[in-house]
């Protein structure tokens, strides 16, 4: 009598189901491990910048995203002075509460920004009712106020906070913000004092822009070894990345420069805020200013209906060369972070003039990873 083949072939089947299980699993870790968050995890933190939409987000896309390729976040905007505190006696918590909320699920480093601004900072800290300017004593007191109750909320929870954010002229001095007209320098010192006050644990930062510039990044950390002379914490120096497509736009070796110098000093370094411009700029603008407000045109805007391959190149090779100078230095950088999540949401597509079509992340607006995603990747593997 002959033997029945069925259990055999039923057995191939099954080990080849198996196998082919372990496959699709395997393929699955692969495409996990190629991450920004994964891939970079041995050299840097990788952030992002998180606007009102991301923060409220219901697209389960965007939320993966997020989850996904960022081992550390930013509010782009709720915890700045204006939108936390608008009045006196007004605190806006929901949406830095939820950002929080939601880092924390996600295992991600938080950095909050910032506490001590000359822009989208409320009049009211630094008039009386009448509109006139407060003495000195007036605005440490409602500096402290505001710092203290805003960082002790997320005391134990927030890794890092950009304490003062552009407080320099290109030249390296002070800018004249209405807190060095009422006090001087005094107002730089208060602000790291109170913060340490209220968080002792967390890292304390200066973040300005345009930080290529020598005689900028010295006036940085004079600043720094000022705060440090007096007693005070500060970890380190936050250099903002809004950089262009072109490789003299700025040149890398001025960047490196920077990197070493603050490193050398003995602060941490941080790129911060990063996004590569591929638009022209017929305006001449150079850094970060975001009181700058021009019309657009045709000349400034070209690419409304999609990014020429050739462009996308360039971005791509401006993106490597970066990175490879952060992986270079990574025993001096600690965090690399994306202004943005995406090309949509950067505010690069309305600034320095409103409605322009920008491309300056690695991230496309679809939410798929671009050819300067890949660039980067690749470096690692």
């Amino acid at each position: 009598m002959k033997k029945s083949i069925l259990p055999i072939a039923f057995l191939l089947v099954g080990l080849i189901v198996i196998s082919c299980q372990k496959k699709a699993e395997e393929s699955t870790a692969e495409v996990e491990e190629a991450s920004l968050r994964n891939v970079f995890a041995d050299e840097f933190t990788i952030g992002t910048a998180l606007g009102f939409r991301q923060i409220m987000s219901e697209d389960q896309k965007e939320l993966d995203l997020i989850a996904r390729e960022y081992s550390s976040v930013t509010p782009e905007n709720v915890m700045k002075f204006e939108r936390i505190h608008p009045q006196p006696d007004s605190f806006n918590f929901e949406l830095p509460d939820k950002l929080v909320a939601d880092a924390m699920k996600n295992d991600q480093q938080i950095i909050g920004h910032t506490l001590a601004w000359h822009s989208q900072t409320p009049n009211w800290l630094f008039e009386d009712e009448d509109g006139n300017p407060v003495d000195s004593i007036t605005l440490y007191s409602r500096m402290k106020e505001h710092i203290q109750t805003v960082v002790g909320r997320y005391k134990g929870k927030i890794h890092g906070w950009d304490v003062l954010n552009e407080a320099l002229n290109g030249d390296g001095t002070l800018r004249e913000s209405k807190y060095k007209q009422i006090t001087g320098e005094g107002y730089i010192y208060k602000a790291f004092q109170y913060a340490n006050e209220a968080d002792p644990d967390m890292e304390l930062y200066y973040n300005d822009y345009s930080m290529q510039g020598q005689p900028k990044v010295e006036g940085a950390i004079r600043i720094a070894n000022e705060i440090r002379a007096k007693g005070l914490r500060i970890d380190g120096i936050g250099m903002q990345g809004h950089w262009g497509i072109g490789s003299d736009d700025p040149p890398i070796e001025l960047i490196e420069q920077s990197i070493t110098k603050i490193a050398d000093a003995g602060y941490k370094v941080m790129i911060t805020e990063l996004d590569i411009d591929v638009l022209p700029n017929p305006y001449g603008i150079q850094g970060a200013e975001i009181s700058d407000n021009f019309e657009s045109n045709k000349e400034a805007n070209p690419y409304v209906d999609g990014l020429p391959d050739s462009v996308n190149q360039l971005h791509a090779q401006r993106f490597a060369d970066l990175f490879k100078l952060f992986l270079k230095h990574k025993d001096k950088i600690t965090r690399v972070t994306f202004w943005g999540v995406h090309d949509g949401q950067s505010w690069k597509n309305n600034w320095p003039a409103r409605g322009r079509t920008n491309y300056c992340h690695v991230i496309g607006r679809d939410l798929e990873p671009k050819l300067a995603y890949d660039s980067i990747i690749a470096l690692t593997q």
